[in-house]
């Protein structure tokens, strides 16, 4: 673990309103906690076993760094080039698999349950991001990029538009909740789930979109654009207790890399630079005020003075 800075406060976190300044720590810095990966994604926290879990994809594992020892080594070798992971509200994990074309979840006893690989009758794509809902239902977003070639999956036909699904907790049943979105990529819902943001990231420029959830919980209504994403690229996202959306981002300019954090209503708040460009981001740590940013090769974390929402 290597502080990324010597200083306090941490002049790579800027704030650029001053609602921002109450959300970040003054004696808290950056610190470097892995490497050595190709494309880091899908960081998610164990908070009873006190280590995070991240997919390497081009490698094709799913890694782990434990919080007590420091230690990083592979979770999982052979993933199915996992992507986005996250974990049920009975603490398993659920993974998006671009190989398998799947949504999977790992028992307690590590066997693996497949939760979703269609929709009527036809392939998914390759599931990217996933979230789960106090209702114990399961999102995600299905866009192509796993079967456009041979880095992050394998090339293959694309047979369902790319869209966003939900997964019902009792039926098991697959539902498709939009197909509005231009390449859905990360997703997030609001504290209290009355909105979904989902990622669009094949808009020029990438926009974050926030649908209202229907009042039974179950569907989508009233898309609209929250913000544009300018030159930046936005990627995975989690929401804080606040309702503040913390953004991966990055790629064009070396200012553009690391994190930054939008209002409810989309301004900007602040940032956080980083080496590399950030792709995903999760909280965690006894108080999920620890957030753990998977950024191209490496993870990266932070202490920040706000808790992330249950579920991300």
């Amino acid at each position: 673990m290597t502080n990324l800075s010597s200083r306090y406060p941490d002049p790579a976190i800027v704030a650029l309103d001053p609602r921002f300044e109450k959300l970040v720590l003054p004696l808290a810095a950056i610190e470097k906690l892995a490497g050595g990966c190709r494309w880091a994604e899908g960081p998610v926290w164990f908070g009873d076993g006190r280590y995070l879990l991240w997919s390497d994809v081009p490698n094709d594992r799913i890694m782990r760094w434990d919080e007590v020892s420091g230690q990083v080594h592979a979770y999982r070798e052979g993933s199915n080039y996992a992507n986005g992971n996250t974990r049920d509200r009975q603490g398993r994990l659920i993974s998006c698999e671009h190989l398998g074309r799947r949504v999977t979840r790992t028992e307690h006893d590590g066997r693996i349950t497949v939760l979703a690989d269609s929709f009527n009758g036809k392939r998914l794509n390759s599931p990217n991001d996933v979230v789960v809902k106090s209702d114990g239902s399961i999102w995600f977003t299905d866009p192509p990029f796993g079967i456009v070639g041979y880095y992050q999956g394998e090339k293959a036909l694309q047979e369902l538009p790319a869209c966003v699904y939900r997964i019902d907790p009792d039926s098991s049943q697959v539902t498709m909740v939009t197909d509005s979105v231009n390449g859905p990529n990360g997703l997030a819902f609001s504290p209290d789930e009355k909105k979904l943001y989902v990622i669009e990231s094949r808009a020029r420029p990438r926009n974050i979109l926030v649908f209202d959830v229907a009042p039974d919980g179950k569907a989508l209504q009233g898309q609209r654009v929250l913000f544009g994403a300018d030159d930046g690229t936005p990627d995975g996202f989690r929401v804080d207790v606040h309702g503040n959306l913390w953004c991966g981002w990055g790629m064009g300019t070396q200012e553009l890399d690391g994190v930054r954090v939008f209002s409810p209503e989309g301004d900007l708040l602040g940032k956080i630079a980083l080496p590399e460009r950030c792709a995903n981001l999760c909280f965690g740590g006894k108080h999920r005020n620890r957030l753990f940013m998977a950024s191209c090769t490496s993870i990266y974390s932070l202490y920040v003075n706000t808790q992330g929402i249950a579920g991300g």
